[in-house]
């Protein structure tokens, strides 16, 4: 047993912080509310830090709960009914979304970046009773909201037709409303991605959130075990966290840092530029982002000459991250700033595995160990103990919104949730996973895996990013594909970059095809590579974006 599991082991025994009975945490909040109802005590702590200002857990708490009372009486909502939350991250989104569970509502949050026909389909799915939107979003759900009669709130911006605009109620003596939020009562609903087809709304209940709001705090205590210290002694976090809030990646870390008391510093838009200025203004200590974000800022650090000074952690999610961006955080400021990483999904409601510091070094194609909350099982592995990834656990969502059919498939009689994700597990309990499921190459009876033939990519020092894909193939059946960025300057004979790869791999995981392509590869809000339009794109040969052997 390594020193990790033997921390690990000490804080989840019986008795200990993170002790675990059925499947649950035993020390935990029940609810989102029991959650959110501690900060009050944080008083003038910040935090929200944005480019309008400063918010206190004070100002944050009874901002909330005025919101909460008004939802209750003004609007006449109850227990159970839905809140949309369409924002970009702006501190009201805070207020607005603690504030549906102050109520016992369920917090719809909706992705920022979506268009009017995508924001109408999941209204029309989840049939809210209130928008709480910013002002870019209201033309976006107004010919919605009109139809359907339902109300809303704006913030940060003008009142209309239908949409008041948002007044702060930070009465300090009223507090939340006088509702029941029970364990199994519905916290959240927040739609899939959408990168296989029409996003699904994968409902959380507030036990589920509950230990998602848990998980990131037992790996950060564990990490501390690990580095010798005791849990929880240290300073606050100050936390540039660049994910959307309606991501779960973002749940994962707000969640830590509201648990320590910590100050959450926001961004309006990603620059790599501004977020070193952001780390140095506000002495950030935790960034967190997706690994595209996160390489960027190590790039722009480096040409600026920028030590990073403050900051103790750099964290990703999101998206799966290249291997060699742990080599590139150690050598550039040695073991000071620890790495971490790890897995989670929609479904899961944010982190469920973390791999961090020495671990993440030594092990850098990992995703780390499960939460004590979670229960891992690799399902009909073949001779290299690659699977499907299966998860149980307390965190997992409860179904899809309206989708029985759709539950069914992705659950088992037992609850077991089949993730798509295909990986291994070692003799450790340490995870890996090579590739999802409906991505894997399989070339002439062969199965490729595009992560490892994209982290073979990533360590060349010419590679800015890469996506591995399969291709039609009239007698292999399917053909390996690779497209790539390179830097600025750098050569482009892609000959180089199969030859990289074939020193490495195997002849038939060497891609057949590297294309270079001038513009940024395409992604989804939350940072993950569409390789569906990547491959649209092939078929229509690529276009004169590209270049190829």
């Amino acid at each position: 047993m390594s020193g990790g599991q033997t921390g690990e082991a000490r804080l989840s025994a019986p008795g200990a912080p993170f002790a675990v009975e059925d499947g649950v945490y035993t020390g935990g909040p029940r609810t989102l509310r029991e959650f959110v109802e501690v900060v009050w005590a944080y008083g003038d702590r910040v935090f929200l830090v944005s480019e309008t200002g400063q918010t206190t857990y004070r100002e944050f708490f009874d901002a909330a709960c005025g919101l909460a009372r008004q939802l209750v009486g003004e609007y006449g909502l109850r227990p159970g009914d839905r809140a949309v939350v369409a924002m970009r991250n702006l501190p009201e989104w805070q207020v607005a979304f603690w504030a549906a569970q102050l109520a016992g509502l369920v917090a719809v949050p909706l992705n920022a970046w979506w268009t009017e026909d995508e924001f109408t389909y999941a209204l029309d799915d989840c049939a809210p009773g209130v928008l709480l939107v910013d002002g870019e979003r209201v033309g976006r759900v107004r010919a919605w909201a009109r139809e359907h009669r339902v109300r809303g709130i704006v913030f940060q911006g003008e009142a209309e037709e239908g949409f008041e605009a948002y007044v702060p109620d930070r009465d300090p003596f009223l507090g939340p409303p006088p509702v029941d939020v029970l364990p199994e009562h519905d916290a959240t609903i927040i739609y899939t991605s959408g990168t296989t087809g029409r996003p699904k709304g994968a409902v959380a209940t507030h036990l589920a959130q509950a230990g998602a709001a848990m998980n990131p705090r037992f790996f950060a205590a564990a990490a501390a075990l690990a580095r010798g210290e005791v849990p929880g002694t240290g300073p606050a976090p100050v936390s540039l966290t660049t994910f959307p809030f309606f991501h779960v990646a973002a749940f994962t870390s707000f969640y830590a840092v509201m648990a320590a008391g910590g100050t959450l510093v926001m961004m309006r838009k990603w620059d790599a530029g501004a977020a070193l200025e952001l780390i140095r203004k506000h002495g950030v200590t935790h960034y967190a982002g997706v690994p595209t974000t996160a390489l960027q800022l190590i790039e722009a650090a480096r040409e600026a000459g920028d030590e990073l000074e403050s900051l103790v952690l750099l964290s990703t999610g999101g998206a799966a991250a290249p291997p060699g961006i742990v080599a590139g955080i150690t050598a550039a400021y040695g073991e000071r700033v620890e790495p971490r990483n790890g897995y989670g999904l929609t479904e899961t409601c944010g982190g469920v595995l973390s791999n961090v510091g020495a671990e993440y070094r030594a092990h850098p194609g990992s995703v780390g160990r499960p939460s004590p909350a979670t229960e891992v099982r690799v399902d009909r592995p073949d001779a290299e103990g690659v699977g499907e990834l299966w998860l149980r656990g307390q965190s997992l969502i409860r179904g899809y919104w309206g989708n029985e059919d759709a539950t069914r498939a992705a659950f088992t009689d037992d609850g077991w949730f089949r993730t798509g994700d295909l990986a291994r597990v070692d003799a450790d309990g340490r995870v890996s996973v090579v590739d999802r499921l409906t991505d894997m190459v399989i070339r002439g009876g062969e199965n490729v895996y595009c992560v490892e033939v994209e982290a073979v990519l990533h360590e060349h020092p010419d590679v800015v990013d890469a996506a591995v894909l399969g291709v039609p193939h009239p007698v292999l059946g399917e053909e390996v594909v690779a497209v790539v960025r390179l830097r600025a300057g750098a050569d482009r004979d892609v000959e180089r970059l199969r030859a990289h790869v074939g020193a490495r791999l195997a002849a038939f995981k060497v891609p057949a095809r590297v294309l270079v392509r001038e513009e940024e590869l395409p992604r989804n809000p939350t940072g993950k590579i569409l390789k569906r339009r990547l491959r649209d794109e092939f078929r229509d040969g690529f276009g004169d974006g590209f270049r190829s052997a």
